[in-house]
């Protein structure tokens, strides 16, 4: 698969999982609580919710051909991560409004990798972005060159657990996704994912 030149945005928080991805050249930003390189006017503002943050340690070999021209794998003790993010976007809006009634508020997935470019930022690459909202999508797409999917999207929420099921409406194949449960129990340090299925 070709490196991606578009769809992939910055996170100043340090979002990469620390560690000494680069190559060593260049010291890499730490990993911190508040953004190194805050946004000066945000234009956009959100809340997320029901969140499920799940990953998995992989080689960086694995995730390489997928990163932007001029990063590497951001690492933690050798290994990168993938990760599937799936959330309730909430009050989606300009600015410090309010948000937008209905279309600001729906869920989203995302699969992400996490890389270092050669002055040491690092950054989240979308590797996809599902969202069950269609204009929210296009928007997206057109504004951000951000790779948004529109998908038929649900969550169920039962004694703690959160299942997410997906499924692509457009663009591409609509194959149906496999959902995933993320139990979570509000008084534990330690979230239990479950499997995929």
């Amino acid at each position: 698969m070709p490196r991606p030149d578009t769809g992939w945005a910055g996170v100043g928080t340090g979002a990469g999982l620390g560690g000494a991805g680069h190559d060593g050249r260049v010291r890499i930003e730490d990993v911190t609580p508040e953004t190194m390189r805050p946004v000066r006017r945000p234009w956009l503002v959100q809340s997320w919710h029901d969140l499920a943050f799940l990953h998995w340690a992989v080689p960086p070999e694995t995730v390489s051909p997928f990163l932007p021209r001029g990063t590497v794998p951001d690492t933690l003790d050798g290994v990168a991560y993938v990760g599937l993010i799936g959330f309730r976007m909430v009050k989606l809006g300009p600015l410090r409004g309010p948000g937008i009634p209905y279309l600001g508020t729906f869920l989203e997935t995302n699969v992400r990798l996490y890389s270092v470019d050669g002055r040491g930022r690092r950054a989240v690459v979308f590797l996809s972005l599902d969202a069950e909202r269609l204009l929210p999508v296009l928007t997206a797409q057109a504004t951000l060159r951000l790779p948004y999917k529109w998908s038929r999207m649900s969550l169920e929420k039962n004694d703690g657990v959160l299942r997410y099921a997906s499924t692509r409406r457009w663009p591409g194949p609509r194959v149906p996704g496999r959902p995933f449960r993320y139990a979570w129990e509000p008084r534990s340090t330690n979230p239990r994912p479950s499997s995929t299925s």
